[in-house]
């Protein structure tokens, strides 16, 4: 079987696609690769030059962005650079989960606290559900819940697999009482009534 054909097939394709597009996959691959590889200066470069819009690319098979590769390795710098730079700390990866999950994951309060100061939203859940909250409960993490609770995080918010908010994970759970003592000092937020139709 020759492969004339098939190696024909991609040159094609990669003609067909707009010179652009070609140098924008390129230049995001990489920057990400840049990101995962912590080369600063490759970093500043990219981002510096005029019309770059690459900071929130996101990897084709992962979905992960610059935060998500950042906040995997704790790495502060980077992530207090790449905000200021207009990362989008809301960003969700192919699984749903965003900087602020990923930052819980890793058992990292200090991400938590500079997501918190860039608006990253507490309550977005990834595919299951799960908010940054709910995985804090279950990690047993009284720091991270306190600030997730400071940054406005909703204890009453239920994933999708269980149904259970992080409250409720909480009480259910006897060795987390001081979590489970910290939710009951916590009062329930109002809902806002969904407007429909009154027949």
């Amino acid at each position: 079987m020759s492969l004339r054909p098939l190696f024909a097939a991609m040159l094609l394709a990669g003609l067909a696609m707009p010179a652009g597009a070609q140098m924008m996959q390129s230049e995001s691959y990489k920057f990400l690769q840049a990101v995962k590889d912590a080369k600063g200066n490759e970093v500043t470069d990219m981002l510096g030059r005029p019309g770059s819009n690459i900071i929130n690319t996101r990897d084709v098979t992962t979905g992960e962005g610059a935060l998500h590769i950042v906040i995997k390795r704790g790495d502060e710098t980077y992530l207090r650079y790449l905000l200021q730079k207009g990362a989008d700390p809301n960003m969700r990866d192919g699984r749903g989960n965003t900087p602020l999950l990923l930052a819980v994951a890793a058992g990292q309060p200090e991400l938590i606290r500079i997501l918190a100061a860039a608006k990253a939203n507490p309550n977005l859940a990834n595919a299951a559900g799960e908010t940054p909250l709910i995985r804090a409960v279950q990690r047993h993490d009284i720091v991270m819940v306190r600030e997730l609770l400071a940054a406005g995080g909703d204890p009453d918010q239920a994933d999708n697999i269980a149904g259970l908010s992080a409250r409720e994970y909480a009480t259910q759970d006897t060795r987390n009482t001081a979590i489970a003592k910290l939710f009951a000092e916590t009062p329930k937020k109002t809902r806002a009534a969904v407007a429909g139709p009154k027949f």
